[in-house]
């Protein structure tokens, strides 16, 4: 047996009680591995630990699996009657037996040694308050990314110092001011929600001196250049109105240079209240003239103008948990996003979660992590991160015309084994946003961008679309992905096709539960390298195939020699999607 090829261990996404009676145990192993048998129990069943009692656990069947690149991973949700569990496995391949305990393999004939120590796996108890929880209506909401200064310009008495002619086409630069503003959102909620989304999440919108905010000169001030507090409420309440959720962008990694603490500690150096509210290591400072690369302080990025804040510092902690505990009282907002979540200290996220579930249990705390992001999602910090890595995935398969489904398969599989399945219900899926190219300009082909946003939809979490993908709107990398909405096009009615595409797609989702759900299971039908198939699984035969055809090539795809569909013919009665999809490749039916 392929020993390296296993591996366990009896915490985070490996073994976790998916609620307060259900224990979900996981496991990896080599492909050489056709069958795993789970042994577990009581772990006091027959007396308590270092006692001279036997103890026997009840064997069970791991049937669920899936296929990672380079290994199986095999799945079960078991009922400890106690709320806890001692566990070990039997692994066998085609001609051996072998049983996996947390200090390593044994060999039948070990097993039977007696007074052989036997260093069990142990998960002690399912306390309720250690499960991870998160919001359910996450899983429900198809969310639309707002770049609030590029999205509408709805108060021309706001607009700032210098502002330029609304641009519908063309590149934009983050030094360019085009006068967007709240109002602006507030007067095309209308479209949203004819749209089909339900949540609105914004860029930051408190005061900074540039385009994008992220940069903030005062956490508790609505940027004047947006709107007002009465604005922000406003927007908060009509958006409630029509069924849609809020969730705001919260900088706290890093502040504006225009930061009042800040000012005071160039002003003051050392002597400052607020010196260690920030990470100098050296004073004075080369600011502007590559500080941070020379190590005398932490900022974001290299950038000497936006300082890191320390928040291993009580004081910080306390300051900006208060200023996110005001935007849930005062506005209402549903969500909050971290930014550069990965670098604020864990304590600061744990103190957060806790204060504002206490607002607002029902809130949904985001983090920016574009890596594995395990050690936040442990149920005592966020309750999701946005999902890159799945994002990533799926368009490096329609740029690689060399990769095929099983590859496609391995890396989508890798994405929801890391986590949690509560947490896989309430992802943060995305293709782009105001940080990459737009999805359009990455793909270049219609017909491929749709097929990535199906894929995007059917899978497990909540999916996002940046403002403009509901018209393929084009952008390169930042600042170029951050242009201005074209809404004399949209009126006149030019992107009305792409947008009744997208229509479908979010109805799809919304209306078809199990387009929701955490469980799908890819298939090998179909011989075609480029053909992909999954299924959404309910109950029994209940399930939903889709099946999208990625080839370059117009292929008939066949089953029991019946042609189901090519992007010219479909004969499935149960289809859910319409011509339109159909025409792109894009088959969705009951099964």
């Amino acid at each position: 047996m392929d020993f390296n090829g296993v591996y366990h261990r009896a915490n985070d996404n490996y073994c976790y009680p998916l609620n307060e009676n259900e224990l979900v145990i996981n496991i990896a192993t080599g492909y050489d591995v056709v069958e795993v048998n789970l042994i577990q129990g009581d772990p006091f069943a027959f007396g308590i630990l270092g006692g001279s009692e036997g103890w026997d656990g009840t064997p069970c069947s791991i049937h669920f699996k899936k296929r990672l690149k380079n290994q199986i991973w095999w799945t079960t949700t078991v009922q400890p009657e106690f709320k806890r569990s001692k566990y070990y496995f039997e692994l066998k391949t085609e001609s051996e037996i072998w049983y996996f305990f947390e200090d390593g393999f044994l060999s039948e004939e070990q097993l039977k040694i007696e007074k052989r120590s036997r260093q069990f796996f142990i998960f002690p108890w399912m306390n309720e308050i250690d499960i991870a929880k998160s919001p359910t209506w996450v899983n429900e909401t198809i969310w639309y990314q707002i770049f609030p200064e590029r999205f509408c310009n709805g108060n021309l008495e706001n607009d700032p110092e210098g502002v330029l002619p609304w641009r519908e086409q063309g590149s934009v630069r983050n030094q360019e001011f085009f006068g967007g503003d709240l109002d602006g959102v507030i007067q095309k909620l209308d479209y949203l929600k004819n749209l089909g989304v339900n949540g609105l999440y914004f860029t930051p919108v408190f005061l900074s001196p540039t385009s994008h905010k992220y940069d903030t000169t005062d956490y508790e001030t609505v940027d004047p250049n947006f709107g007002t507090k009465e604005t922000l409420q406003q927007l908060v309440k009509e958006a409630h109105k029509r069924g849609m959720r809020i969730m705001l962008d919260g900088v706290f990694n890093h502040s504006g240079k225009y930061f009042a603490p800040w000012l005071d500690v160039i002003e003051k150096g050392p002597k400052s209240e607020y010196y260690h509210w920030f990470m100098i290591n050296q004073w004075p400072m080369e600011l502007g003239k590559g500080a941070a690369k020379k190590n005398q302080l932490y900022t974001f990025a290299f950038h000497d103008d936006m300082p890191k804040l320390n928040t291993n510092h009580e004081d910080v902690r306390k300051y900006l948990i208060d200023i996110c505990g005001r935007w849930v009282e005062e506005y209402g907002v549903d969500a909050i996003r971290l930014d550069v979540a990965n670098e604020v200290s864990h304590r600061f996220c744990k103190e957060l979660r806790l204060h504002l579930k206490k607002i607002n249990p029902e809130i949904y705390i985001l983090g920016e992590i574009w890596h594995d992001a395990m050690p936040w999602l442990r149920g005592d910090e966020f309750d999701s991160v946005m999902n890159y890595p799945l994002g990533e995935s799926i368009k490096d398969f329609w740029v690689d015309k060399k990769l095929n489904k099983t590859e496609l398969e391995y890396t989508i599989n890798r994405c929801y084994t890391r986590y949690m399945q509560q947490t896989n219900d309430v992802l943060f899926n995305l293709l782009d946003s105001h940080d990459t190219i737009r999805l359009m300009s990455h793909t270049k082909n219609l017909d491929d961008f749709y097929q990535q946003i199906v894929l995007l939809f059917t899978m497990p979490g909540s999916p996002c679309i940046y403002y403009g993908t509901e018209i393929a709107m084009e952008g390169e990398h930042d600042p170029d992905c951050r242009r201005c909405m074209p809404w004399i096009e949209i009126e006149a009615g030019i992107h009305n096709e792409k947008i009744e595409t997208m229509k479908e797609i979010i109805a799809l989702r919304k209306n078809e539960p199990l387009l929701q759900s955490r469980n799908f299971h890819f298939t090998t039908e179909y011989e075609n390298p480029r053909v992909i198939e999954f299924q959404k699984l309910g109950w029994i035969d209940h399930y939903i195939d889709i099946i999208i055809n990625a080839d370059d090539q117009d292929i008939e795809v066949r089953s029991g020699g019946e042609v189901l569909f090519s992007r010219y013919y479909q004969s499935a009665d149960d289809t859910l999607s319409s011509g339109i999809l159909k025409s792109k490749g894009i088959l969705i039916r009951k099964g």
